[in-house]
């Protein structure tokens, strides 16, 4: 079992855990994610790791409650505890391999909207931690739903913060202030958007105008996170991937986000995933070769 040991809403349907994963917390890294199960009937959910720590043996996860096995983990409490925990899974980061130095000349920029938020705080944390420079452009619909506003604080080098309807700082959308940005002279050579697909779709198209090389997280499409169930597969340059096992962060300006959209739309529903099934034939799952109609 795994216990909780924090447990606070941090928004409305948005809720942040830390939990009590001692292995997991040893290994991982930012940009990876975990599946976490309540119990033998629960679902088993992949949640992007929001931080860690190595010493306390604790991964941090949020998550916004959109149905019964989300709403469920909002009703646990400290002292209760998951069945399962299992990680750390996906790829890291590709910023943390990269070497030191010449991650130091880069100029970095993350755009989270969002719950995307939370992927995207232990990349910038990280960064600072190893002194490297990096601006956040985070949003939300409004400033009630704005989420670890003063932990990004802390690690951005500076922070801009957004709201759709100019209910807290700049009045717009992440592409709007990042525009404004640009318009006023700041250039950056690296970009990481991480939200809803909508939002990383419009951001792509912006970057791709500015020629800035951008980076996205595709956990929003994720359903088993293993590859089995072929829900998060999609076209990188042509090609089928899987969020899962083959990312979760992609090229941006490669990735097919209406067909995504429309496949995630779809997948929702029995007949869509028959559907799918039918049209995608071998590349439907993520290629082990041993799955059956579900």
């Amino acid at each position: 079992m795994y216990p909780i040991v924090r447990r606070e809403k941090l928004a409305d349907k948005i809720y942040l855990m830390d939990v009590k994963a001692p292995r997991v917390a040893q290994y991982c890294e930012p940009g990876q994610f975990v599946i976490v199960k309540i119990d033998e009937e629960g679902e088993r959910i992949p949640l992007t790791i929001c931080d860690y720590d190595r010493e306390a043996g604790t991964i941090t996860i949020v998550f916004q409650t959109v149905g019964a096995s989300t709403e469920r983990m909002a009703w646990l409490k400290e002292g209760d505890a998951f069945q399962d925990f299992v990680g750390p899974l996906g790829c890291a980061s590709d910023l943390i391999s990269e070497d030191l130095e010449e991650l130091k000349k880069k100029k970095i920029v993350f755009i989270a909207g969002g719950v995307g938020t939370a992927p995207v705080y232990p990349q910038v944390k990280w960064l600072h931690e190893h002194g490297v420079d990096c601006d956040v452009i985070m949003g939300s619909k409004t400033k009630d739903l704005l989420i670890l506003v003063d932990e990004m604080e802390k690690v951005a080098t500076n922070l801009y913060v957004t709201t759709d309807d100019g209910s807290y700082g700049f009045h717009g959308m992440g592409t709007n202030q990042l525009q404004a940005l640009w318009d006023e002279g700041k250039r950056y050579d690296h970009c990481v958007a991480i939200g809803p697909m909508i939002m990383m779709k419009f951001v792509c198209k912006l970057t791709k105008e500015l020629g800035i090389p951008t980076v996205v997280s595709m956990n929003p499409i994720m359903v088993d996170g293993t590859g089995m169930c072929g829900a998060c597969r999609l076209m990188v340059g042509g090609e089928v991937k899987f969020a899962c096992v083959d990312g979760p962060e992609f090229d941006g300006h490669l990735v097919d986000f209406d067909q995504a959209m429309q496949r995630q739309a779809q997948y929702r529903t029995e007949e869509g995933r028959a559907m799918l099934r039918l049209k995608e034939g071998d590349t439907h799952h993520g290629g082990c070769g041993n799955c059956k109609e579900e």
